[in-house]
């Protein structure tokens, strides 16, 4: 089913299943909340599943203005205040789980337990295999949206993944929330950079099972186990 909220100037989409302490999940670049597809029927039996459409992702409009992970993450305050949820866990997966992150920061008696899942601090996390590619997409769109508006949203979300996030590790100190971080043996996320959001969380497990970047997708039965054994056990 979905719903809509009122969002400083825009309406996010929202799909909502189940009861009981809410469970917000973010999506990735260029995604939308349909990708957490194997996830919702089954954390449902358990928690309130809130799978929300990031702005200018899925049927969540773009809105006017900065197109940031801070605004983002300034957007899921607000979202969680119209919809009277005070503290919520989170799960983000890659740009989600970089929004997450920011969110956890800045508010961080609004997060229960914190999931992230493919994230990066900054963008030399991501596998070089990965980011050129994406480099030379960003500067394509950029180039080809001088003449074609239509390129314009291409670039935005190219430009997440190559000018962002910018997350010191030493920050990460100031989280206190319970943290999984979860990965995938052959994410496209830096082994070595998945290892340095656990060491800089105080109160952080790490999962690694076989898989590339899209875990939660492809080896949803392994990934939801150890999901569910987080959140349900203290």
């Amino acid at each position: 089913m979905k719903n809509w909220a009122n969002n400083m100037d825009i309406k996010l989409n929202f799909i909502q299943k189940g009861e009981g302490e809410p469970l917000i999940l973010l999506h990735g670049n260029g995604e939308e909340s349909g990708y957490f597809k194997n996830q919702i029927e089954e954390f449902s039996r358990h928690f309130k599943v809130i799978a929300v459409d990031t702005r200018g992702h899925g049927s969540s409009p773009r809105g006017e203005g900065p197109f940031s992970l801070s605004r983002f993450a300034e957007d899921l305050k607000s979202f969680m205040d119209e919809q009277n949820i005070t503290k919520a866990h989170v799960l983000g997966f890659s740009d989600g789980g970089n929004i997450a992150m920011l969110f956890a920061l800045k508010y961080p008696e609004r997060v229960d337990k914190l999931i992230l899942n493919g994230a990066n601090l900054f963008p030399s996390g991501v596998k070089m295999s990965v980011q050129i590619p994406v480099v030379i997409g960003y500067w394509a769109a950029a180039f080809i949206s001088l003449f074609d508006k239509k390129a314009v949203a291409k670039k935005e979300l190219l430009g997440l993944m190559v000018n962002e996030p910018h997350i010191d590790p030493k920050q990460l100190s100031a989280i206190n929330a319970p943290t999984l971080v979860i990965a995938g043996d052959n994410d496209m996320i830096k082994d070595s950079h998945t290892r340095l959001i656990v060491d800089s969380i105080k109160n952080s497990r790490l999962r690694i099972i076989k898989g590339d970047h899209f875990i939660a997708a492809k080896e949803s039965e392994s990934f939801n186990a150890e999901l569910l054994d987080f959140l349900l056990n203290k």
